[in-house]
């Protein structure tokens, strides 16, 4: 049975991670930091014979996975395919705000967002449930094409906590207890019948420097 190997990789600190300020969809560039995140991510991951790197197409993201390429063995994987199933969760009406400016403004929704209910949408924006099915159908056509291959895919920290759920089997209202630090390296394992965990939230390239979201 072929495999598809998965590096999942969540894109370099910005300016709003620091501010706590939801991005969600907007198109919003790395800092100094998460420039530096993602060549050290790049220079962590040269080693690796990547036969392809797909990006959402948001540029937090892009700028990461072409640093990634930068350092690519392989001649297929210097070239950043872009795939919006990969963009971060549409977050709709909270975008541009901060966690604090959203608990004042709308409490009841705040509270909804915060008990990670499956079926909570700030409006304009896409459930955890939504946001589940398409993790699952990106990941799941990317991987499709490259059976036997090994791949990376430079997302978003609502993309990471679904790839994780869908690998684990944790329910969308599960607590997370697990890391979604910015340019941490990630590892799975995908079939056509699963996706398993090889590794998780792996920061040894950024010395512990690296931003975690608590809420996603």
């Amino acid at each position: 049975m072929s495999v598809t190997r998965i590096i999942a990789v969540r894109h370099g600190e910005t300016a709003w991670n620091v501010d706590t300020r939801i991005q969600g969809q907007l198109d919003i560039g790395l800092n100094a930091q998460g420039q530096w995140q993602a060549e050290r991510v790049g220079a962590a991951l040269a080693g690796e014979s990547i036969d392809r790197i797909y990006s959402s197409d948001l540029q937090r993201a892009q700028s990461t996975a072409q640093a990634i390429a930068r350092h690519a063995r392989n001649i297929t994987a210097r070239e950043v395919a872009l795939h919006q199933g990969l963009r971060e969760r549409g977050f709709g009406s909270f975008e541009g705000e901060t966690w604090a400016d959203i608990a004042q403004k709308w409490p009841d929704q705040s509270m909804r967002w915060k008990q990670r209910d499956p079926h909570f949408a700030p409006p304009g924006g896409e459930t955890p449930t939504e946001l589940l099915a398409r993790v699952s159908a990106t990941v799941n056509d990317i991987a499709a094409r490259h059976a036997g291959e090994h791949i990376v895919l430079v997302a978003h920290g609502g993309v990471m906590d679904m790839l994780y759920r869908l690998a684990t089997r944790q329910e969308l209202h599960a607590p997370r207890t697990w890391h979604l630090g910015n340019a941490a390296i990630n590892r799975l394992l995908w079939t056509p019948e699963s996706l398993t965990l090889v590794g998780w939230g792996d920061v040894r390239h950024l010395d512990g420097a690296a931003l975690d979201e608590s809420n996603l």
